[in-house]
C-alpha cells in the first residue's frame, strides 16, 4: 500500500520546484539585463540577480534544516516564463516596446515566486519550522520588492516609450 503523503512531502517538493526554478532564473537574469534598453531596467536586473544568489543560499539553509540534499525538481512553469521571456526579446528586439515586454515578462516570474514563497511560508509555520518561516519570508519581501521596483520602471518611463 502506498505511504500517504502529507504536508511535510509537499513542503519538500514545492522546494525542490522552487529550489530549480531561482536556479534557471539566476541563469536567465543577465540575458534580460543584456536585452534592456532601459539603464534602470539593467540596473534593477542586476540587482536582483545578487538578490537571487541569496534566496538560493538560504533554500540551501532550508534544505539543510530538512537533512535533504539540495535538489531540484524540474519546474514547467518556470521553464514557460522563461521561454515566453526570450520570444518577447527576439519579437521585440530593437523596438521601442522591448522594455515593456521584459518588463512584463519579469512581474511574471517575480509572480510565480511571489504565490511559491507565500504558500511555502504558510507550510512551514503549519509544521512549525521558525527558522524556515524566517528565511521564507526574507525572501519573500525581497520578491514584493522586486515586483513594486519593475510596476514603478513601467509606470514612468518605459511604458510611455513603448506607447
Amino acid at each position: 500500500m502506498a505511504t500517504e503523503k502529507k504536508l511535510d512531502d509537499l513542503f519538500l517538493e514545492t522546494l525542490k520546484d522552487i529550489y530549480y526554478a531561482e536556479k534557471q532564473i539566476l541563469r536567465a537574469l543577465p540575458k534580460m539585463a543584456k536585452h534592456a534598453q532601459s539603464p534602470e531596467l539593467k540596473q534593477a536586473f542586476d540587482a536582483h540577480k545578487q538578490e537571487t544568489e541569496g534566496q538560493i543560499e538560504r533554500l540551501q539553509q532550508i534544505f539543510e534544516m530538512l537533512d535533504k540534499p539540495a535538489r531540484g525538481k524540474t519546474c514547467d512553469a518556470i521553464l514557460g516564463l522563461i521561454e515566453e521571456g526570450k520570444e518577447v526579446m527576439e519579437d521585440f528586439a530593437g523596438s521601442p516596446a522591448l522594455d515593456a515586454g521584459i518588463v512584463g515578462c519579469a512581474q511574471a516570474v517575480e509572480h510565480y515566486e511571489i504565490a511559491r514563497y507565500g504558500t511555502l511560508k504558510a507550510w512551514a509555520g503549519q509544521l512549525g519550522m521558525k527558522d524556515a518561516v524566517a528565511l521564507l519570508d526574507a525572501t519573500l519581501q525581497e520578491e514584493m520588492k522586486t515586483d513594486k521596483l519593475l510596476s514603478g520602471l513601467a509606470r514612468t518611463p518605459i511604458n510611455a516609450k513603448a506607447a
